[in-house]
Order: structure tokens, then sequence, then C-alpha cells
């Protein structure tokens, strides 16, 4: 099993490739469609995503998607299962199995991630569903005398029970503890709090007997916040990320695969290329991203049928441009290219 584990998470991490994370709650993807005027039906959540699974070329940049519950159970217009259409182009079918973020109790501001109610057996559906990789988010919000130790460890060892029970069911586990950057905090207070949650999250990890090499981890980068005065440069991001990785992660794991947090679509790419291009770590630096590359497909579909197309094009321009910046080949004027 644990060899599965390994090639899986190592196919996942390939050169030159990232994951798309589609796995929007309904929540989450009503508010992306509102921004376009779109109602989220399911026939027009399965329209969108459907378009983006079916782009030609995506799998030279894209080795694997996050699929919602909603969504691994649907199919294409000829009736073929999502993650049969994605395995078919050599994606791999992955799985969001948290149940979100819930108030925490005796700790105002700060949230736990619920979902391991059930977990065991869910696994294994999502397993004959098709699902050769699970995620977990956990979120971790800095403000006045927040976090607590508390909250990182709680969040740390639900990630942890989430880990051991995805590789007991044959499936990769993505572990997200994401350090928000909302509030005005600076980047050392961002590298601080990372580090004390990555801590956290890697001792409950070994302490649970998950193992590293078949696992991935998908963290926020360090970054100020997005109201800090103070704002970084992406050599600078890209400096203070690696420096608080190569501290607390186990060159063990196959890859870390970047979240973009609510950074533009450039500015995700390019702290990614910075990091690559600085010669990285002993893991594979990639990237697992939602809106960074799901924003501009989104707008250019604007739920109309006749978009599919240009949708698809912007949609693989991104993927491309990140799959780039995987080996630190990415520049701006690659995309001012693309705009001429």
């Amino acid at each position: 099993m644990s060899t599965e584990l390994e090639t899986t998470a190592t196919a996942l991490v390939a050169p030159g490739k990232g994951i798309l994370a589609a796995d929007e709650s309904s929540g989450t993807i009503k508010k992306r469609f509102d921004t376009i005027g779109v109602e989220s039906t399911e026939d027009n959540r399965r329209a969108y995503r459907g378009m983006l699974f079916s782009t030609d070329g995506a799998a030279e940049h894209v080795s694997g998607v996050i699929l919602y519950d909603e969504t691994i159970r649907q199919s294409d217009d000829e009736g073929t299962a999502f993650p049969e259409v994605l395995a078919r182009q050599g994606i791999i079918p992955g799985i969001k199995v948290d149940a979100g973020a819930k108030d925490l109790a005796n700790a105002p501001g700060e949230k736990v991630t619920e979902g391991l109610d059930g977990l065991r057996e869910r696994l294994a559906e999502y397993r004959e569903l098709g699902a050769r990789f699970t995620k977990w988010r956990a979120v971790i919000t800095i403000g006045a005398g927040i976090p607590s130790e508390y909250c990182i460890w709680t969040n740390a060892h639900a990630l942890a029970r989430f880990a051991a029970l995805s590789q007991e069911a044959g499936l990769v586990p993505i572990v997200e503890p994401e350090v928000l950057m909302d509030g005005d905090h600076t980047i050392e207070r961002s590298f601080d709090v990372t580090s004390r949650t990555l801590h956290a999250t890697f001792t409950e990890l070994r302490d649970q007997r998950v193992h590293f090499e078949g696992m991935l981890l998908k963290p926020n980068m360090v970054l100020p916040g997005y109201d800090c005065p103070t704002q970084a440069s992406a050599d600078e991001v890209a400096t203070e990320t690696l420096r608080c990785f190569r501290r607390h992660v186990p060159a063990a794991v196959p890859g870390i695969v970047f979240l973009s947090g609510g950074q533009s679509d450039e500015a995700a790419t390019a702290h990614l290329n910075a990091m690559n291009a600085m010669g990285g770590g002993p893991w594979e630096l990639s990237f697992s991203y939602g809106r960074a590359l799901q924003a501009a497909p989104l707008k250019a579909w604007g739920g109309d049928p006749a978009n599919l197309e240009a949708a698809q094009a912007a949609y693989l321009h991104r993927a491309r441009m990140n799959g780039l910046a995987r080996s630190g080949s990415y520049s701006a004027k690659l995309e001012q290219a693309v705009a001429a």
C-alpha cells in the first residue's frame, strides 16, 4: 500500500505540473458565480466544472484535480463520470473530505475543522468513485492574541487523524494547514505563526504514524497580511517561505503544493517561480490553486456555452504559466506576450 501511495504522491508533483483545486463548497461557488451574474444551480456548476475538466492540453500542466462531494458524483454530457473524464487524460482525481471550519469552543475568533465522524466509511466510498487522493483544510487566523496554541494543536491533531485514515484507505492525503493572510500583520509575524503551525502539524503526523513519503503538504506562503502597509517583493516572499519550510518540513515529504490564498493570479505564479528559481528545497515545490487558476476562465465563461473555447484558453494559459513556475522559467513578459 505504501508503494501505491508513494507513486501517486510523486505523480501529483511531477515536474512542470500542479493541482487544480475545484473543490469549492456550495457556498463558495455561489459567491464565485455571483461575481459573473450566474445562478448557482447544479446544472450550471456541472457545466462550469465540465468545461475545466475537458480542456484539451490541460494534462500537460495539471497532474490532479480536487473535487467536491457533488462533483465526484456528476458526469459530462456524454454520461461519463467526472473522475473517469479526468483519469482518461492522465489527471488524478481527488476529493475534499472535511466538513468545513466551525467555531472552536472557548476560543473566540478561532476555528477548528470538522468532519472526522464517519470519515473511514466516506473514504471507502470515495475510493470506489475513483478518488486517489484527499484533502483536509485547517484554518489558522492571525489577530490580537491569536492564534492560541490550543487552536494550532487541535487543528494539527485533526489533520493527522484525517491523514492516517486516508492512508489506511489507500488514498494520498493532502494536509492543508492554512495560516490566513487577512489582516495587517507583518511578514515576520506570518513567519512565526506559520512556523508554529508546521511544527505542530508534523509533530502530530509523526505521532499518528503517517507515512511521510505518501502524503503532500498544502500550506500558505509566508506573506505579510493583505492590509499590512509594508508589502513584500516576490524574492522576499520566496526567501522567507523557503527559510520557514526548510526548518519544519521533513525531506521525506515528496512535495509542497502551495495554496494561492487570495493572491492575484500573477502574484501566486511569481512567488512560486521565485522559490523554484532560488533552488527550492528537498521537496518538489508545486501549486494547488483554486481561484488563481479559475478567476480568468470563470470570467471568460460567464455562464454562456458560446464562450467555452475562450474560457478553456484562459484556464490553459494560467495552468501553463504555473507549469513554467515549477522550474523557475516563468516571467511576467510571458503574460504580456499572450495578452498582445
